[in-house]
């Protein structure tokens, strides 16, 4: 029932709308005029506000046929990553690409367009269903803020799925929890030739830090990295200051908050190891550290209600489906926690934020088959 050509148009149309995080207005606006031609009603939340942006999350209500059965919740995010505008997806042999200078943007809109066509297909085939919650979200790139200021007493429902991952064989239960460090690394400025010894350099403290630091793959559920630095004004000055962000991410909330500890101790210890004594004053180096949880942890369960209509979904359409821990945050963290359970379903998207970001077709199409079968299951069995 899925009709897979406007399923694809719908996609390439709402991709060639520029969309990059907090500039989600006329996506939102294409996905209020669809969602209205289907009757449902729709409005924005204050997360724009909150998040500095030009709208909020999209809620739709669409009314369902069953009123005895209780709601389900479907999401997927609006917003893209650069470079991401003036997009032109193209499709080849079964494939959607971009013309090779931008990503795609199927991140997430894909998983956009397939709640679009199940709702279509379940409005034009009179196909008995509950009524159906959706968040169409912004702000996923750069924090999951969109789901962070999401009210949830918004919505009814008790479970749901995220459409925000790979393959559809695969449905994420587990993602990590995961904090951010903003780290600026003091010295001594000083003129590096004629006397570099009345400074201390703030590269050398963050070498220090760095080189007692444990990065990389820490165990099976725990990861750290430093991902951006700068610093320093001139060759010819012993640089004064440097600035940096990491981050460490884990399925187990202690070992993140070790972690952390861990790397904050390292740049505070590099710090303090580096003094110096200038016309009879004793000069540090410091560290100023601010740390945020960036997400939540989730963990759904394999024998959750959600995860269950999923797998009975996709035993009825005699596809397969693994259950999987994901490396990576997504909007479900925040949802689950907020107490809408839903587990992530992948739309067949990969080599996600980079210029060579692709679709297979066939598995776009399967993932809305899953979703729509998914959705009559509850029904049916409410």
């Amino acid at each position: 029932m899925i009709q897979e050509g406007r399923m694809t148009n719908h996609l390439m149309d709402i991709i060639r709308i520029d969309s990059p995080s907090r500039k989600e207005k006329n996506v939102a606006l294409k996905l209020e005029k669809d969602m209205k031609e289907l009757g449902a009603e729709c409005f924005y939340d204050d997360a724009g506000d909150k998040v500095i942006g030009n709208t909020g999350n999209l809620i739709v209500k669409l009314a369902g046929t069953k009123k005895d059965a209780p709601p389900f919740f479907l999401c997927s995010h609006m917003d893209t990553v650069s470079p991401g505008e003036a997009i032109k997806p193209r499709v080849e042999n079964g494939v959607m690409r971009s013309d090779g200078t931008t990503i795609l943007g199927s991140d997430d809109k894909s998983g956009v367009s397939i709640i679009v066509e199940v709702l279509r297909t379940l409005k034009e085939n009179n196909i008995p269903h509950s009524d159906i919650e959706v968040a169409f979200t912004i702000c996923e790139e750069i924090g999951l803020l969109g789901a962070k200021f999401l009210e949830a007493s918004s919505f009814k429902s008790h479970y749901g799925i995220v459409l925000d991952s790979s393959t559809p064989e695969r449905l994420v239960l587990r993602c990590p929890c995961s904090d951010i460090m903003d780290v600026k690394i003091y010295g001594v400025e000083a003129h590096s030739g004629l006397c570099p010894e009345n400074g201390i350099s703030a590269v050398e403290v963050l070498s220090d830090a760095v080189s007692n630091m444990n990065l990389g793959r820490i165990d099976h559920e725990t990861t750290a990295n430093i991902g951006e630095i700068k610093g320093g004004s001139a060759t010819n000055i012993v640089p004064g200051l440097v600035e940096l962000k990491a981050e460490a991410r884990s399925h187990n909330e202690k070992k993140l908050d070790a972690q952390i500890q861990h790397m904050h101790d390292c740049f505070v210890k590099a710090a303090q190891s580096r003094e110096i004594m200038l016309d009879g004053e004793k000069l540090n180096a410091k560290a100023e550290i601010e740390i945020n949880r960036i997400y939540p942890i989730m963990n759904v369960s394999p024998q959750a209600t959600v995860t269950k209509l999923v797998l009975g979904a996709v035993s009825n359409l005699r596809y397969n489906i693994k259950l999987h821990t994901s490396g990576g945050g997504c909007d479900a963290n925040y949802i689950n926690e907020k107490g809408i359970e839903c587990v992530n379903l992948g739309t067949g998207m990969y080599e996600l934020h980079t210029i060579n970001e692709y679709l297979l077709l066939d598995e776009f199409y399967k993932s809305a088959e899953i979703v729509l079968e998914t959705v009559k299951l509850h029904s049916e069995k409410n």
